[in-house]
């Protein structure tokens, strides 16, 4: 009998029957959906014009408000945002890095020598250069 108020009391705090756990497994999941989204924004590739941009923001808007379940405006959601902003940019640069050394490596340049470097270098500074 006490058991049951007690779970009566429990439920009527708002906690359910769960209690915490089930917060803990409803924001996990929250989480996991982000992180998934992500993944999908990331595997987009890189941006090419101001269209993609566009769209671009509208993913990571969406991902901080839809997903994420954060409100709009405020000083969660923006955090998200820059924050999802940034893991992608950072993820569009290793992309291209990665890309730089792979042409490095076919144009018969051995990683690890000097030759290597220069031409990697030389390959960032031009896709530097075609961006702005």
């Amino acid at each position: 009998m006490i058991s049951k108020t007690s779970s009566n009391i429990t439920e009527t705090q708002g906690q359910g029957p769960l209690g915490r756990f089930g917060r803990w497994v409803a924001g996990s999941a929250k989480v996991a959906g982000a992180a998934a989204f992500i993944a999908l924004l990331a595997s987009s590739g890189t941006l090419a014009n101001a269209a993609e941009t566009s769209s671009r923001m509208a993913q990571e808007r969406h991902a901080c408000a839809v997903v994420m379940g954060l409100h709009e405006p405020g000083d969660l959601y923006d955090t998200c945002v820059r924050s999802l902003k940034k893991s992608l940019s950072e993820l569009d640069q290793a992309r291209l890095a990665r890309s730089d050394r792979s042409g490095c490596a076919e144009r018969g340049f051995i990683p690890g020598t000097r030759a290597f470097a220069v031409c990697v270098v030389a390959a960032e500074q031009a896709a530097g250069d075609v961006s702005r």
